[in-house]
């Protein structure tokens, strides 16, 4: 390798510092027929997993009930939901511990971990879905897909890699839709064939030598290769999964998006869950979150007249309220039915769509109004777990139960064999 006295040779830096080491197991990357046995349900079905975040929570007083147990008054925001309230359960008092910020923490609803702090954790800050999404690997053209209402959120959005990168969700409902059901012109899948090779060789390339520059380099720099061999991984990854699926032919469904798209956020957030719908009905994930941060243009939304951020900072005022109600009423109401639409699909002789997929529903936001991140709205839905109550942690103290524990449940009745998650303490009592 060529040097300069302490200067290394930008080549050979570039040869060396894509070096995977001693890979350590990684469950994206198992053989798919194990992977597939492991991810299964009880019928034979694949588990699914759906996170729905909202950027602005929702209003403690309207969405936590007094009682708890089975047979709790349904509070006002959730009662879309009634006849469906055997197929979900409410939690209180779960949130993250240590975590602060307010708007700026609300990327870590997912992960329990803020961004700027993932050095510290075995993991980083990698978030639920995409630890799902590592073990569902190949099995799917997609291992997940991350969707986004109304632009950019605080923090870099809430789909977060081990290795601490925010994953950019689809663009726009176009996108989402061609991704999913049109097929790639031959044309263009000979260029993106030559592409995954070309870069496949790239990385071979920069893997080069790196045990010898490993040995040259001071700790802080061993560390950020440590990062960069982390990032080649990833990368890899994608090729390998991309390459796979090229020539294999999309699902075909009697769906068509309109024409033109509506640009009204009440008219645009059912066609997201519509097509989320069709991703899970058709296999082409397992693994999907949605992140509905508000709206670009308008709301759509008859009664609401004020801004969505301006509305969460109500100061108890009643018309404020009042159109804030509107707004989250919708949530719920969007959410029924989805639910419902899961549930009236049959993905075996005995269980329905909704049997198969876990839907998580909530926020990193606890009160947006005094910019809390304490006591978390969440509600869990679906995915074979024993439903149809409200359940209340111990909110302080060393009995605190972290949200973690909820989003550790979900991923060993995904399949997983963990003990462990971001700030997990353990599983999630009383949850079956």
């Amino acid at each position: 390798m060529k040097t300069h006295g302490n200067h290394i040779d930008r080549r050979a830096f570039l040869r060396g510092a894509g070096a995977a080491v001693a890979l350590p197991f990684l469950e994206s990357i198992a053989p798919a027929a194990s992977l597939a046995r492991a991810a299964a349900s009880a019928s034979g079905q694949p588990t699914r997993m759906v996170c729905i975040g909202l950027d602005y929570g929702m209003h403690p007083e309207g969405f936590f009930p007094k009682e708890t147990g089975p047979s709790y008054t349904m509070p006002s925001l959730l009662r879309p939901l009634e006849s469906l309230r055997q197929d979900f359960t409410l939690f209180s008092h779960l949130d993250h511990p240590g975590i602060k910020g307010g708007h700026r923490a609300t990327h870590s609803f997912l992960t329990g971990v803020l961004s700027q702090q993932s050095k510290g954790m075995p993991e980083g800050n990698i978030s639920l879905d995409q630890k799902a999404a590592e073990f569902v690997g190949a099995n799917t053209r997609f291992p997940s897909i991350q969707l986004n209402t109304g632009g950019g959120s605080y923090g870099g959005g809430i789909s977060w890699t081990r290795n601490g990168v925010a994953k950019a969700p689809v663009p726009d409902l176009n996108s989402l839709f061609d991704a999913l059901f049109r097929e790639t012109p031959e044309s263009q899948k000979g260029r993106l064939a030559q592409s995954y090779k070309l870069n496949t060789s790239i990385l071979d390339v920069v893997r080069e030598d790196a045990q010898s520059l490993q040995k040259r380099l001071g700790k802080n720099d061993r560390e950020k290769l440590d990062e960069y061999f982390t990032s080649v991984r990833e990368v890899e990854k994608r090729l390998s999964m991309s390459e796979a699926w090229l020539n294999r032919a999309k699902p075909v469904v009697d769906y068509a998006l309109p024409d033109p798209l509506p640009t009204a956020f009440y008219d645009e957030v059912p066609l997201y869950f519509e097509l989320m719908k069709l991703a899970l009905q058709t296999d082409s994930t397992r693994v999907l979150t949605y992140n509905i941060v508000g709206w670009k243009s308008e709301s759509g939304l008859t009664g609401v007249t004020k801004g969505y951020h301006d509305l969460t900072h109500h100061g108890k005022n009643p018309e404020k309220l009042k159109q804030l109600a509107i707004i989250e009423t919708f949530y719920s109401r969007e959410l029924a039915r989805f639910l419902e639409d899961l549930k009236r699909h049959q993905a075996s002789a005995d269980q329905s769509l909704l049997d198969n997929t876990m839907v998580l529903f909530g926020s990193g936001l606890g009160n947006a109004s005094s910019h809390s991140n304490r006591d978390l709205p969440l509600l869990l839905a679906g995915g074979g777990f024993q439903h149809g109550e409200h359940k209340d942690y111990p909110k302080s103290g060393r009995s605190q139960t972290p949200a973690c524990n909820l989003y550790l449940s979900m991923l060993q009745k995904f399949g997983m064999e963990i003990e462990q998650f971001g700030t997990s303490s353990g599983t999630l009592q009383g949850l079956v």
